[in-house]
Parts: structure tokens; C-alpha cells; sequence
């Protein structure tokens, strides 16, 4: 069944005056909802790290036009300056949107890739969600409370070199998809970010050493074919662990369930009827 397209769609205007009336919100939100949203850096590194990651600047995404994937190591290095020591204090929340601002030519931000109705098309500023992916990925793994948090509708190009589980990453668009965290610890955090020939690299820092630590995992891991489309789904689940204690696990927590449509043809997959199937997600 066609998807309707929203109203908004069927006109540059109308999309436009969406997306003020989304951010005109957030900007009201912002300074009516009495959080108090970190903004403090530090050139100097907290003591201990809880986690380190890289992603590849790079990758080969199906017949995408590379030129977007060199701009987008332009916008990363941009929204990057704006995060990079930032401190997250007891009672501070982390704010992607906020801290990063809005991406605009003005700022240098140039066309890259981004994920919009259902589509891979460019747009000013596109690919800075792989800064708030790593963000993600370094945060779940620490006591940190995600509080908001969107990923894509859709899985747009095959697996080729990712390393993490489907997913798990965290899309922003200015400024109402946004992603946040709050810490809700009596320690101090830090994310310091750094670009390497190939690859943005991230660490998440903390002033006091930890006794547990975390592992993320996926399972129930399917692709499916359901009618004439195809769909991905999976779980994200989280182990705490006594790192003193001989990697005693005590406590497992499921993080989240995706489901998501699949604009390329998967290498296996199963097939379910089209109609007449309740499909647990």
C-alpha cells in the first residue's frame, strides 16, 4: 500500500512553515522547561575513560554521490568544535541541537547526505547524525539517562564495514529531532571528540572511577520480507558489569526494539505473508 505523504510534502511552502512552527516550539521549550543544559568545556581531559569509539569518515554507501560523503567530513569537523570537552555536570542535560546550533552555508556547513521522507537526498549541513550515533553509542554505555532520542524510519544501504548493531545510532535534525541525555550521577562526564586521516573518534570521560561497566548487545537479529518489502528488525540489549569482580554480570536491561524498512534487496531474509499476520516488534 502507497504511503500517504504527509501535508506538508505537497508544497515547499508548507514544508517550511512546518519546520518553523517545530522549531519556533523548541525554542519555547527551551526556555520554559527549567533544565539546566550543559555548555561548560574543558581542554583538559577528565581522569578516566568509560569509553572510546571511531567511525569511518568515508563509506561506500550504495550509488551515493561521493562528493556528499567529502562535504560531510566538512560538516562534522564544524558541529564537532561545538561538543568537543564539553562537560556534563550532576543535574546537567546534554543537548545535541543546543550545543551545535543550527548548520547554515553561513557557518560553512556544505551539502551532504541526509534522510528525509523516506529518502537519501542532500541537504546543508547533511551527515552530522554520525556525530550524535557515536555520541550514543559511547553514552550506553555509561549510567548516563538518554532522555530523547530518534533514529531512522528506514535502513537506506547494506551492511558494508558497519560495526555496530542496526539501530543504535541517534538522528538530529534541527532542532526539533534532537537528542538528549541527562545526568542523573553525582559524577562529572566529558565527551571529547577528534578526526583522525579516516575517522572521527570519540571518548566519554568521567572525574571518578567506576566498579561496573557495560556491555551492549544485539540478538534476534531478521531480516523479513513481508509482501513485496523488506524489513530489518532486532533487539538492543544492556549488561551491567562488576569490572573487580571478574565481570560479574548483575543486571540486564533490553534498551530498545527496532523495526525499520529496508530500501535494498537483503542477502537472506524470511518471508511472511503479506496480510493476515500479527508480527511482534
Amino acid at each position: 500500500m502507497k504511503k500517504r505523504k504527509l501535508i506538508s510534502q505537497h508544497h515547499p511552502l508548507l514544508y517550511f512553515l512546518a519546520v518553523w512552527a517545530r522549531r519556533t516550539q523548541r525554542k519555547a521549550i527551551w526556555l520554559l522547561d527549567n533544565k539546566k543544559y550543559t555548555k561548560t568545556k574543558s581542554t583538559t581531559a577528565l581522569q578516566y575513560r568509560i569509553k572510546k569509539h571511531q567511525s569511518v569518515l568515508l563509506k561506500k554507501l550504495g550509488e551515493n554521490n561521493m562528493q556528499l560523503q567529502i562535504n560531510k567530513v566538512t560538516n562534522l569537523k564544524i558541529a564537532a568544535k561545538q561538543i568537543n570537552g564539553v562537560l556534563i555536570y550532576p543535574g546537567e542535560t546534554f543537548s545535541f541541537c543546543k550545543l551545535v546550533g543550527q548548520p547554515t552555508q553561513k557557518k560553512g556547513y556544505l551539502p551532504g547526505m541526509e534522510l528525509s521522507f523516506g529518502e537519501a537526498r542532500a541537504g546543508i549541513g547533511g551527515g552530522i547524525c554520525q556525530i550524535s550515533n557515536l555520541i550514543h553509542w559511547l553514552v550506553i554505555h555509561s549510567p548516563l539517562t538518554v532522555t530523547e532520542r530518534y533514529h531512522h524510519s528506514f535502513d537506506p544501504f547494506p551492511d558494508d564495514g558497519r560495526v555496530l548493531p542496526f539501530g543504535s545510532g541517534a538522528t538530529v535534525f534541527y532542532n526539533y529531532r534532537d537528542y538528549q541525555f541527562t545526568n542523573n550521577t553525582p559524577y562529572t562526564f566529558q565527551i571529547n571528540l577528534w578526526f583522525t586521516e579516516k575517522c572521527l573518534e570519540g571518548e566519554l570521560r568521567i572525574d571518578q572511577e567506576l566498579d561496573f561497566a557495560y556491555h551492549v548487545i544485539e540478538k534476534e537479529h531478521q531480516f523479513l520480507k513481508i509482501g513485496n518489502q523488506f524489513y530489518r528488525k532486532n533487539e538492543i540489549w544492556r549488561e551491567k558489569f562488576l569490572k573487580f569482580q571478574g565481570g560479574k554480570v548483575v543486571d540486564t536491561e533490553l534498551l530498545t526494539k527496532n523495526f525499520a524498512r529496508v530500501t535494498y534487496t537483503p542477502p537472506d531474509y524470511t518471508e511472511l505473508p503479506a496480510e493476515g499476520g500479527c508480527w511482534q516488534i
